[in-house]
């Protein structure tokens, strides 16, 4: 069980089992709901439960996805793509993760839109898109 939650505390979650190996997105929306670069797993819908729903805060980014945050302190926690009867998961931020999230980051994507301050030197994978 690992566990995680927002800044100021009002939203708590728990994901069941292993959290996946995750990526980070330089995407410009990524980049923007985040501060610098996204970084999220995506997690099984029915490993997860959040304890606060009511304080969860949605804003679509784009015509696929919507993003969540705390309405309260702010903190971007949730990554939902809008068809998700179809799919099933759900991206949760790494950084709103309590310690140890036993997890590696496996890959970099939408390399293309990164931003211009920094550099990738890890010697992860990078893809221009996401891979298919």
């Amino acid at each position: 069980m690992h566990k995680g939650s927002c800044l100021c505390g009002k939203i708590k979650f728990e994901v069941a089992g292993e959290i996946p190996p995750m990526h980070a997105c330089h995407c410009s929306i990524c980049r923007k709901a985040s501060g610098h670069y996204g970084v999220g797993a995506d997690v099984s819908r029915e490993a997860l439960k959040i304890n606060g729903e009511e304080n969860i805060k949605w804003f679509q980014t784009s015509e696929w996805a919507r993003r969540g945050f705390c309405a309260n302190c702010g903190t971007p926690l949730f990554f939902d793509p809008i068809d998700n009867k179809k799919i099933g998961w759900i991206g949760v931020s790494m950084g709103a993760f309590d310690k140890p999230t036993c997890t590696k980051m496996t890959m970099h994507i939408f390399t293309q839109d990164k931003g211009d301050y920094y550099e990738i030197v890890d010697g992860l994978p990078q893809h221009e898109q996401a891979p298919k």
